[in-house]
């Protein structure tokens, strides 16, 4: 009498059992985005971990997403008083016309609050403002020293954020060469600064009217619209800044919250105002979905 033997393999594959093949399902693969931007990175807030990534640690000029640190640095000043006057000097004005730089249209000795300059800052990316802000906070008997003592806390907050590959050289991205960071140590930052309720409640507001004293000890109006266009574009928006150079491109720190989840990243270097908004929006629809 001759004996069968029958085999059965267990393979990585699935179950091969007398010559028939049993595979499992497979998890359908979720494309990763390709954006135009040559650096970006999304990670999760709550948790920390990287959704996306794109040249995430590659050091590259940053724009005015540097204003992310003058804020957290004047954020964190002890015994802050965000109701404090601030009189806007000519030397502010003077800076924006000289370096072209973008503008809140801050007038001579008009007196803004600090919470004033913020929203000055942040919405409509004002130069002038951070000038003010860096003045206000730095320490030292002149102008310049006085902001030399800014940007110095800005790169001491930096090390102590752990953003090995940032530094700055100017209070609000026009440097000299030696102003950089990444997609992955801005996103480090942006989810520090946000946590900050002030920062939080600027960084979200599409547009603001605001009553500021004049030189003659009357009032004007201003209003400062948001530059971040995914404001009122991307559900679940919450901020945070936009960016622009000849050597920084388009860049865009943003953050966004969906069904209690909260991603927060940056791009940087992408190609034009459009396309970086494209690549945040590519960059949050596929890490909400992970």
């Amino acid at each position: 009498m001759t004996s069968r033997v029958v085999t059965v393999a267990v393979t990585a594959g699935g179950l091969l059992s007398a010559g028939v093949l049993t595979a499992p399902a497979q998890a359908a693969t979720l494309p990763v985005p390709a954006i135009t931007a040559k650096g970006g990175f999304v990670m999760n807030y709550a948790t920390g971990k990287t959704l996306f990534q794109k040249s995430a640690d590659v050091r590259r000029s940053t724009g005015s997403t540097t204003k992310i640190m003058t804020a957290r640095v004047v954020l964190a000043q002890p015994h802050l008083n965000l109701d404090a006057k601030v009189t806007i000097q000519k030397a502010y004005s003077d800076y924006i016309v000289a370096k072209g730089a973008s503008s809140a249209h801050l007038v001579v000795g008009d007196k803004l609050t600090v919470r004033q300059l913020l929203y000055a800052m942040l919405l409509p990316s004002g130069c002038d403002a951070a000038y003010a802000l860096a003045d206000k906070f730095g320490t030292g008997s002149s102008r310049a020293a006085r902001v030399k003592s800014f940007i110095g806390k800005m790169n001491s907050t930096a090390k102590t954020l752990g953003l090995k590959n940032t530094h700055f050289d100017s209070f609000d991205g026009i440097g000299n060469g030696a102003n950089y960071s990444t997609p992955r140590d801005l996103t480090k930052l942006a989810t520090s600064a946000i946590k900050y309720i002030n920062f939080r409640t600027v960084v979200k507001t599409k547009s603001t009217k605001q009553k500021v004293t004049t030189k003659s000890g009357g009032y004007r109006y201003m209003t400062w619209t948001n530059t971040n266009t995914l404001l009122g574009s991307y559900a679940g928006t919450i901020g945070i800044k936009t960016g622009s150079g000849t050597a920084a491109k388009y860049c865009l720190v943003f953050a966004a919250t969906r069904n209690g989840k909260t991603v927060i990243g940056t791009v940087l270097a992408s190609s034009s105002a459009t396309s970086r908004a494209s690549d945040a929006t590519k960059m949050m629809n596929y890490s909400f979905k992970k």
